[in-house]
């Protein structure tokens, strides 16, 4: 019982410790003093949309793991993707992978809770 609800709650509470550190790389817009403050509002929304695209997909996948785990497993293949597209070398492969990998681990641990769920309800 206790290990079903320590299962159940890893890959919450992994995303919101992940969302919060995708969050700290928006507080880089507020070093510039020569930008004007509408400017520096909505560079912080636009940095901060990864997060909130991720907030949202949290809150569905508290209920539907099953959006959370394909949700997170894209986001990480977008990321790595997107990086790779980018010219990224090889030398990034490491900032690549700080991103990618936990968000990969968190969509395979909301696909595993939905699938311990589904064999459960299966034998009821």
């Amino acid at each position: 019982m206790k290990r079903d609800k320590i299962f159940l709650y890893t890959p919450r509470v992994l995303a919101i410790l992940f969302i919060l550190f995708l969050s700290l790389f928006s507080l880089d817009v507020f070093g510039d003093p020569n930008v004007g403050v509408k400017e520096t509002a909505l560079a912080f929304l636009i940095h901060n949309i990864p997060s909130l695209v991720l907030t949202l997909t949290l809150i569905l996948a508290w209920k539907y793991e099953l959006v959370g785990a394909v949700v997170f497993t894209l986001s990480a293949l977008a990321f790595s993707l997107l990086t790779i597209s980018g010219g990224a070398s090889r030398k990034s492969f490491g900032s690549t992978f700080i991103i990618s990998g936990p968000c990969l681990i968190i969509g395979i641990l909301f696909y595993i809770v939905w699938h311990r769920k589904k064999k459960l309800a299966s034998k009821d």
